[in-house]
């Protein structure tokens, strides 16, 4: 079980999250977006979105320097295990509680705004859904298992998995030992990345590197048009 798990698994979900993305760049660019409901409902989905991206971009942030960052770096650096984890509890903590909210508001203003469930996808719910269980399972983590019972050194062994897999050498023996909350946690990630291309989450793919250099938009009122005339 270990094997299709911490082997099988991320590859199955990687590639259909790889596969998917290219088709739908190729085949449905007219639908890759996020597909924004602003027009229906502005107050909620401010606090919603502001809340869940900015949180989230901080979680991704953290991530990144405690998976593909070695252990034997921090080690390197001065950085304690005793240090790294009030930090990353105290920052990790407060980033993933802000983005939870923010997810709670959105998926709560899409199930009870009429306007905005009747113009609703399914995509858009599991999506949600996924973002609300993934961002809800790693609070639990971080804001409740750690301060119970002590920080996980996820360093050792979620870390050199992850990197091990990235570069296709996966050992399933690393995550045996892992916290059965954390390693939902990583299923559901998992899970929500092969979702992303066939939901509104295809727009985190994209990067608007281009947008600065675009000419600015003309807009003329109906008055200047009719003087013209």
């Amino acid at each position: 079980m270990a094997q299709f798990w911490w082997v099988i698994y991320p590859y199955l979900t990687l590639g259909l999250m790889i596969v998917g993305t290219v088709y739908r760049f190729v085949y449905g660019q007219r639908r890759w977006g996020s597909k924004s409901s602003e027009v229906l409902e502005k107050k909620w989905l401010r606090y919603g979105s502001l809340l869940f991206h900015w949180g989230i971009l901080l979680v991704i942030g953290g991530h990144v320097l405690g998976l593909l960052v070695p252990l034997a770096v921090y080690h390197d650096l001065g950085v304690s295990n005793e240090l790294y984890h009030k930090v990353a509890d105290l920052f990790g903590g407060l980033a993933g509680f802000a983005a939870f909210v923010g997810v709670t508001i959105l998926l709560f203003r899409r199930i009870a705004n009429a306007r905005v469930r009747s113009n609703s996808s399914a995509g858009d719910f599991v999506a949600l859904a996924l973002l609300f269980i993934v961002v809800g399972l790693g609070d639990a983590v971080t804001i409740g298992a750690n301060n119970i019972y002590g920080p996980y050194e996820y360093r050792a062994t979620v870390g050199p998995w992850i990197r091990d897999t990235l570069t296709l050498h996966p050992a399933a023996a690393l995550m045996t030992s892992v916290p059965t909350l954390l390693q939902i946690h990583i299923i559901a990630s998992f899970a929500l990345l092969a979702a992303s291309p066939f939901t509104r989450l295809v727009h985190v793919w994209s990067a608007p590197v281009t947008y600065p250099l675009r000419p600015p938009i003309q807009y003329r009122t109906r008055a200047s048009m009719n003087k013209r005339l």
